[in-house]
């Protein structure tokens, strides 16, 4: 086992035990309502475990994070794509002087001796 594996184990396993806990503790039923203005009848509701609410707002805020590390770190890729294409043009031309290179010792190289 790596330190990497053991570190993701001494971390992943105690929150997997929390995350199982409070779910079995909110068990109960909620009623998420995004009507506003009317109580009793409201225009959309969802009954839903009050631990499910939890877990889809985590993974809402998880997908929500990844998103924006993404976008920030755009200047990044934009650097690397351009670092890319600037290596491939250095090799071409690298290819191209050694082929120009070896043509022309060829054509100076003596034939052979009479």
């Amino acid at each position: 086992m790596t330190l990497r594996q053991a570190i993701r184990w001494s971390v992943g396993l105690p929150v997997a035990i929390v995350g199982v806990a409070f779910a079995v503790a909110n068990r109960q039923w909620i009623t998420v309502s995004l009507d506003p203005t009317s109580r009793d009848t409201p225009f959309i509701s969802i009954n839903t475990p009050l631990w499910a609410l939890f877990f889809c707002g985590a993974f809402i805020g998880l997908v929500a994070g990844w998103i924006a590390c993404w976008i920030a770190q755009g200047k990044w890729r934009r650097s690397a794509k351009a670092a890319r294409a600037e290596l491939a043009k250095a090799q071409a031309e690298a290819a191209h002087h050694q082929r120009e290179s070896e043509r022309k010792s060829e054509a100076l190289m003596p034939v052979g001796e009479f």
